[in-house]
């Protein structure tokens, strides 16, 4: 890297350990489901297996991407063909990076804005790792939508493996092609994204908060994956390089959650409910009351046990920010403080997602972003244990 400082962990076996500890301990936390007669949270019958859960299907995944960050060396970064190589072809490449930058900048505008904080060669790689996680979402959820299929997916997915391989198709694939070559970025999270758009296809009910964990590391958590080895994790940090994944696939869960909870009533009327259906049958609520979008109490307490686990997730996303390059932390810290917020917002509508969309209006908005820059200023936490709880 020709700027910036590439931050090399070693997780040790003894380390894997006590993580895998932690993740069970994380695992029991956030795997609750509301008791449709006390209004307390119980734990779920995934926590006595825990060894079957999702999370820790997701865990191998966090511990290969640290294992690539620990063994990637200077001088080992390959070129991309036809684009590096031939004379003349590097304002091509930049051309690639810039059409990133516009997409970047005209769909995630406060996102856009908090890179602009970070170095040029990092700004450019998160661009164009936005593109792509864009343009996955919108064969599912795009224009074309209705064409695309399972053998669409196979293709993409194809095309993904050749833009690893520095063979990419387009300007954009061009782009992260660049960037994975130069960056510790391990292709995984990306097959999981495609993986979660083959879901989108086959499956519209979740049976428990373990299947929609899983659904939403794929569409969602993946991105945190994708997104810390470029924007970097502080030199001073003392938190393992697998905590801070963690808490980087922690904000995307929360984040996705916090989609779904708003999305609610607009779901349904496409016939979907990405919710756990063995804890709407505990509140007492079945399909039928969900499509007729009525808010009863019954309604409200099991919104309010959703969003306490969002905000969980949160909490535990806030842990890993502050581990982040000092000039990585705001764009962060800014989807952070306005998804939490969207939270506040179902809550003030009083727990109507069926006809009330939940927002965070634009003057709210801009007085966040201080907010936010503030908390981006604070570096590493230097308190003891705080990465062990």
């Amino acid at each position: 890297m020709s700027t910036g400082v590439l931050w090399v962990a070693t997780v040790t076996p003894t380390e894997n350990q006590l993580s895998l500890l932690r993740l069970t301990k994380r695992t029991q936390r956030w795997n609750i489901r509301l008791n449709s007669t006390s209004g307390l949270f119980v734990s779920s019958s995934l926590v006595a297996n825990p060894s079957t859960s999702s999370e820790e299907r997701v865990y191998d995944v966090v511990l290969k991407q640290a294992a690539l960050v620990r063994e990637r060396r200077i001088g080992s970064s390959r070129v991309v063909e036809d684009l590096v190589v031939v004379p003349g072809n590097r304002n091509l490449l930049n051309e690639a990076y810039d059409r990133c930058r516009e997409v970047c900048a005209e769909y995630a505008k406060t996102f856009y804005l908090g890179t602009l904080l970070m170095t040029p060669e990092r700004q450019r790689a998160v661009w164009a790792i936005y593109v792509w996680c864009r343009r996955t979402d919108e064969l599912v959820d795009g224009p074309n939508a209705s064409y695309i299929n399972s053998t669409a997916l196979d293709r993409w997915e194809k095309r993904l493996t050749d833009l690893f391989e520095g063979r990419p198709f387009d300007m954009y694939d061009a782009a992260l092609s660049d960037t994975v070559s130069k960056f510790p970025v391990d292709i995984q999270p990306f097959k999981d994204m495609i993986e979660g758009m083959r879901l989108d296809l086959r499956k519209s009910r979740y049976k428990t908060f373990d299947e929609l964990y899983l659904y939403c590391y794929y569409v969602a958590g993946t991105v945190g994956l994708m997104s810390v080895p470029v924007m970097g994790i502080a030199p001073d940090s003392k938190a393992s390089t697998e905590n801070v994944y963690n808490a980087a696939l922690a904000l995307g869960i929360a984040n996705q959650l916090t989609n779904i909870l708003r999305d609610v009533g607009e779901d349904a009327r496409r016939g979907r409910i990405y919710l756990p259906h063995d804890e709407l049958e505990l509140a007492g609520i079945s399909e039928d009351d969900i499509f007729r979008g009525i808010v009863t109490d019954k309604w409200r307490n099991f919104m309010k046990g959703q969003i306490k686990r969002a905000r969980m997730f949160f909490d535990e996303a806030e842990k890993g920010v502050i581990e982040l390059n000092s000039a990585s932390r705001w764009p962060v810290w800014a989807s952070l403080v306005l998804y939490r917020q969207i939270l506040d917002a179902i809550e003030a509508n009083d727990y109507n997602n069926f006809t009330k969309r939940a927002y965070v209006g634009k003057a709210k908005k801009l007085l966040s972003l201080p907010v936010a820059y503030a908390r981006a200023l604070v570096g590493p936490s230097k308190l003891i244990g705080m990465v062990n709880t």
